[in-house]
């Protein structure tokens, strides 16, 4: 999300990786970070320019984020490429994405791109969550729905990390999250409209949140992300076992329905044609009869002007 310190935990983890030996391959795609941090071996801005792109088709910021991804996304079998060169030499391929949850999330370039990389490769998603702006319950539960939304929609293996925990602890948060009675004492305090919302929230999430691996990190000093590592290699096997099997299930069953669709295509082809299934059929003596029938009709409209004058009436 937005302002939770998501390129600052990318260096981060980056630097850690590299500390391990592990270096990691580096996408961003992002298209307005002004600075990145980190050196990134595929990079958004070095296809599109951001601030041009606003220019030319008279958009805003998001509006330029927005279109610039979708430009991207237009070459992006050229990125797999070069993650398939060099997927054999490295643990992790981190994506550094824009902040925007509507910009990536839920337009179609951020959904191509994800369907994409899951298809081929084990795919977890981590949303980073500003923790000192979420130690009120009415902060707190819209990032909770927005991470039940990113969820939902990607379908796939999700990790909750409570960025900047060298200010706040996030052990308030999975106080909240796993004991329900202990949340509902933290609105009881909250007399704002939206608390009577919130407490309705709180009994459709707490399901959500057993399913839920919960990391706290500080992009700043580094702690754990040793934890963050093992939370991502727990996701890998949960990818392994039950979402690859239900991905490829998906593939098989687009790939069945388009086979359907060509079939009956071609059935209709040759209905059309007047072809039975296993007759060959003569493309040169179709050609040739067809020639014979204009032939025939341009004499029959030769024989029809002969027998006219010049002003249209009969000789």
């Amino acid at each position: 999300m937005a302002g939770s310190g998501k390129t600052t935990f990318m260096q981060r983890l980056n630097a850690h990786l590299h500390a391990r030996k592990q270096p990691p391959y580096v996408v961003n795609l992002d298209p307005a970070v002004g600075q990145l941090p980190f050196q990134a071996n595929i990079d958004i801005r070095d296809t599109v320019n951001y601030k041009e792109v606003m220019k030319q088709y008279n958009l805003g910021p998001n509006g330029g984020i927005l279109t610039s991804l979708n430009l991207f996304t237009t070459k992006f079998d050229q990125v797999l490429n070069f993650i398939a060169k060099r997927a054999e030499t490295t643990d992790y391929i981190l994506l550094d994405t824009p902040g925007q949850i509507e910009i990536f999330t839920w337009s179609a370039s951020g959904a191509i791109i994800t369907d994409t990389l899951a298809a081929t490769y084990p795919t977890v998603v981590a949303y980073i969550i500003d923790t000192p702006r979420t130690t009120a319950p009415a902060t707190f539960m819209p990032n909770m729905l927005y991470a039940c939304s990113i969820l939902y929609k990607t379908k796939l293996p999700f990790i909750l990390v409570f960025n900047k925990t060298d200010v706040v602890s996030h052990d308030f948060a999975v106080d909240w999250m796993t004991d329900f009675e202990l949340f509902q004492q933290a609105l009881q305090k909250d007399t704002s409209y939206m608390s009577s919302l919130m407490n309705s929230m709180s009994l459709v999430l707490d399901e959500f949140y057993s399913h839920l691996k919960v990391v706290g990190v500080s992009a700043v000093t580094g702690a754990g992300f040793d934890d963050f590592l093992e939370a991502v290699n727990e996701k890998r096997d949960e990818y392994e076992k039950e979402y690859r099997p239900e991905i490829e299930k998906m593939i098989k069953l687009k790939q069945e329905k388009e086979q359907q669709q060509r079939q009956q295509q071609l059935t209709k082809l040759m209905k059309d044609m007047n072809v039975k299934k296993g007759d060959e059929v003569n493309l040169e003596r179709q050609g040739r009869s067809q020639i014979l029938e204009e032939a025939e009709d341009d004499d029959e409209e030769g024989d029809i002007y002969a027998d006219q004058d010049d002003d249209g009436e009969d000789v």
